[in-house]
């Protein structure tokens, strides 16, 4: 099997790193990874996982819920009840981000097709891009979208698109300065860009460790926090404006992360400690375990 193997940091460009833990994939094949960090600016990544054209086992799993549709279980019944609170709150942060109420958006990894339903019946043109075929399936018999795959999004024209979405996807894309340097090119001037990422800085992050669900390698190849990922926008010409906590990550992430730990009553305890890391992010949003952040481009 070829493996992604990482020998420059792809921020600040150096080549220091230290070993940080060794996390195990839980979802499709128990295997480990190693997450290593640049001793320069803190950036950590998955090291040696499966490229890109070798990878697509990792998701071959009933579980892997963002691609699934299934309400069958606790967490799953919940992940979806939520997900329709959040359509709703995603299509408003879209048209107060973007000071629209409509225009052109292009979701980049969609998944099963819900939120770019949500923003078509918004009034928003719609475009999207999904690696699964068979999400790219459910989303045609499910919505009436014609998704596209993921080689369309380098011939795309320049400044085609007044918001472009990459929910929870950033972490996952192995080509991360070919997609930047790519989400600038087609984004209008006064466009904006919104990115969902898990925050490895957060407070279950660190009350988990290695065994924290959403580092999930290694199919996550970086693993961002509010620092680096402002880091790396800043390289590819964007600035952040604004940036938001998202607190219900934190409640799933915790119960999936005490299933891993064997726990009995684990929707109790990831409950529990979801509610400490809600707490902590009222104090400090930088502490919540998934983040929006809102990028525009520069002005030159």
């Amino acid at each position: 099997m070829s493996k992604l193997y990482i020998d420059k940091c792809p921020i600040c460009g150096q080549s220091q790193f230290e070993k940080v833990m060794t996390c195990t994939d839980h979802y499709a094949t128990g295997e480990s990874f190693d997450l290593y960090r640049c001793l320069s600016c803190n950036f950590m990544f998955t090291q040696n996982a499966p490229v890109e054209s070798e990878i697509s086992r990792y998701y071959e799993s009933p579980d892997y819920i963002s691609h699934s549709d299934t309400h069958k279980g606790l967490m799953n019944s919940v992940y979806h009840k939520v997900r329709k609170y959040m359509l709703s709150e995603k299509a408003k942060l879209v048209s107060k981000s973007s000071n629209l109420t409509c225009g052109r958006l292009l979701d980049i990894g969609t998944g099963t097709g819900y939120f770019a339903d949500k923003m078509k019946r918004e009034g928003w043109q719609v475009s999207a891009i999904e690696k699964s075929s068979q999400a790219r399936e459910f989303s045609k018999e499910h919505f009436g979208l014609n998704v596209n795959t993921p080689d369309t999004l380098f011939t795309i024209k320049e400044k085609s698109f007044d918001v472009i979405t990459l929910w929870h996807v950033m972490e996952h894309l192995e080509q991360l300065d070919r997609t930047w340097n790519t989400l600038y090119k087609i984004l209008k001037d006064s466009g904006t860009l919104i990115i969902a990422v898990p925050n490895s800085a957060s407070y279950d992050a660190v009350k988990y460790k290695e065994m924290w669900a959403a580092y999930d390698v290694p199919r996550h190849l970086w693993h961002f926090t509010p620092t680096t990922i402002k880091k790396l926008a800043s390289k590819h010409g964007f600035v952040m404006t604004e940036r938001h906590p998202m607190p219900f990550d934190a409640f799933y992430v915790s119960m999936l992360s005490e299933k891993y730990m064997k726990k009995s009553h684990t929707f109790v305890r990831g409950l529990l400690t979801g509610t400490k890391a809600w707490i902590a992010s009222l104090n400090h949003k930088d502490k919540s375990s998934s983040m929006i952040y809102i990028f525009r481009k520069k002005q030159l």
